[in-house]
């Protein structure tokens, strides 16, 4: 104690930036809401996946829902337990590209980042067109407009990534809660009830032109396995949790695999007790839906809170696919730009590529869910396998404690996801599984190239080696392209002659009348630079101008090419201004070597 002051810390507290210190990661619960959305959505379509496989074999074969639902909560156990593994190894984050990339060598990472593109894209397209399934469900008169509605919503979520808006668990805490609570609600009180309280769409016909056996059965199965997407994006985002993270993630996949093998089940009893089938206009949830609550408000709002849910699932894609973009640049597998961020923490390239390769599919399959979803979890599959597989080798290389077990959970992951994989291959294969074979290999062929460019254009660039001394200064000519003496060509010419030791002025005019007032009014104004006079016969301009150029370069001077162009105040004013000095530029950067300068003069209007 010092004049009664107690001691302080007097070394520098450097105030923290968003997102960093504990109370910006999340908890568990922040987690779930955050993260899980994606996986819990999928059981408005999954289960109805299942059901309009089976029902090839008629009404009658919906009894097996239950059975395949049992086989498929399976798979979601043996997934949940191989990513705790995976996020105990991997606790930088755990995706499926790092991970492969990682253990399993470069042309599996290509697989892996070509995949979760496909995944991530159709991610949004899956969930945008059964949320407005769920929305013209209730709204039968939305039911011929789904195309536009999945637009409108596909242009939402663009607009406001654009802006940089990020997810907040907190806001998300509440729709996330609201669609819990529905679901399990109409389960609880599905069961409870003797009979459906009401029912919903038009009837429907389907005659049995398939019989029940394995094929069926299998296929069932992998059209069910959509609803295990999303079960690996709490891996991949470790780091956002609170310490111990590692811990805290783990609950959360744990809390993810409970709550959506419930759900699963749940409705999977409610399909085989009240033999659901599926209805005109209506969704197999919907109908669930109506079973339990009836036609009331409840029903309206339950399927309000399944399209919100789709829709803020859909907005997780925007978050993912400009993120693994960015990584893909900064590995030089795609386009560096993909890594520009700008003022605001935004991958904006990423986000406009995933909001056009969403809307052309979009449009390409009529905003049909049930066309998306052969393509959707193939992709998905692929990234569990992989990340599985790099965790079996990983688990062979360090031979830790029980690494035998741990490679042994790993292991039977692998190969039930690549059996599962497989069976959707080649039941959903002409239904258009064959797209994702197609495009997943033109990815990877693509960020080959595209790295091989790279590649190339750092040896010849010398990248990472030191170059000889620099080239002896030689004398330098600055050309300046005008029409007319005015007070942009004082502007042109003052800021030429601070550039080069040698300045010409270069006008092409087809007219002699205007090439002699040009001449006149240059000797009244005097300015101690050379004006060059270009008769053009064919009133061209840009042509002239480079052979010009191209001469003054033969003798190997360095050469600048300064172009004065006039702004305008507003931009509504552009259109009114030529664009010659853009084309000028443009041509001389693609046919000569000149150095090409824009000189911008702002106009007061």
């Amino acid at each position: 104690m010092v004049f009664g002051l107690a001691r302080r810390d007097l070394r520098p507290r450097v105030p923290l930036r968003p997102g960093e210190g504990q109370k910006h990661h999340l908890t568990s619960l922040e987690g779930l809401a955050a993260l899980s959305l994606d996986a819990l959505s999928s059981v408005a379509y999954g289960p109805e996946s299942i059901v309009l496989a089976l029902v090839a074999a008629g009404t009658g074969a919906l009894t097996a829902t239950f059975p395949v639902t049992l086989a498929i909560v399976f798979l979601l156990a043996v997934l949940v337990v191989s990513y705790g593994q995976v996020i105990a190894v991997h606790p930088d984050g755990g995706g499926a590209y790092a991970v492969a990339k990682k253990d399993l060598g470069p042309t599996a990472g290509l697989l892996a980042a070509a995949s979760l593109v496909v995944d991530y894209v159709l991610t949004v397209a899956v969930s945008l067109t059964a949320g407005a399934d769920a929305l013209a469900s209730a709204f039968p008169a939305l039911a011929r407009d789904k195309l536009l509605v999945c637009l409108i919503g596909l242009a939402l979520l663009t607009a406001v990534n654009l802006r940089g808006v990020a997810e907040s668990a907190r806001v998300l805490m509440l729709p996330t809660v609201l669609f819990i609570v529905a679901i399990l609600g109409i389960v609880a009180v599905g069961l409870l009830r003797a009979h459906p309280a009401a029912t919903v769409g038009k009837d429907l016909s389907f005659p049995p032109h398939e019989s029940l056996g394995v094929l069926l059965l299998l296929k069932a199965f992998s059209s069910g396995c959509s609803a295990l997407t999303g079960v690996e994006a709490i891996a991949n985002a470790v780091p956002t949790f609170r310490a111990p993270r590692v811990e805290r993630a783990q609950r959360t996949e744990l809390m993810l695999g409970a709550l959506l093998g419930m759900m699963l089940v749940g409705l999977a009893l409610l399909i085989r007790r009240d033999h659901v089938a599926p209805r005109g206009d209506v969704t197999v949830l919907a109908q669930l839906t109506a079973g339990a609550y009836g036609t009331g408000w409840p029903y309206y709002a339950t399927n309000l809170v399944v399209m919100l849910v789709l829709g803020l699932a859909a907005n997780t894609s925007f978050g993912g696919l400009p993120v693994l973009m960015s990584l893909l640049a900064r590995d030089n597998r795609l386009p560096h730009l993909f890594g520009l961020r700008a003022e605001r923490p935004v991958y904006r390239y990423g986000v406009l590529t995933l909001a056009l390769l969403a809307a052309l599919l979009l449009a390409a399959t009529g905003a049909d869910t049930h066309r998306l979803i052969p393509l959707f979890a193939i992709g998905v599959f692929i990234g569990f396998t992989l990340s599985q597989l790099g965790l079996v080798l990983h688990w062979a290389r360090e031979k830790p404690d029980r690494w035998r077990h741990r490679a042994l959970i790993n292991g039977t992951g692998a190969l039930l996801t690549t059996l599962a994989g497989v069976i959707l291959l080649t039941t959903k294969f002409l239904a258009g599984a064959w797209v994702v074979v197609l495009a997943v290999p033109l990815l990877m062929l693509l960020f080959s190239r595209v790295e091989r460019y790279y590649t190339a254009v750092g040896e010849e660039l010398g990248l990472g080696r030191i170059p000889g001394p620099p080239d002896r200064r030689t004398a330098s000519l600055v050309i300046v392209p005008l029409g007319e003496v005015s007070k942009l060509a004082r502007h042109a010419v003052s800021a030429a002659l601070s550039l080069g030791d040698e300045v010409v002025v270069v006008a092409v005019h087809a007219d002699p009348a205007r090439q002699q007032a040009l001449r006149e009014a240059w000797d009244r104004w005097n300015p101690g630079v050379r004006l060059d006079l270009i008769d053009s016969p064919h009133r061209s301009l840009v042509q002239p101008i480079v052979d010009y150029v191209q001469r003054a370069a033969e003798g190997g001077r360095q050469i600048a090419v300064l172009i004065p162009e006039v702004e305008p105040r507003h931009r509504r004013y552009e259109i009114l201004q030529n664009q010659r000095g853009l084309l000028l530029a443009t041509v001389l950067r693609a046919r000569t070597d000149v150095v090409v300068c824009m000189l911008p003069y702002r106009l007061g209007v």
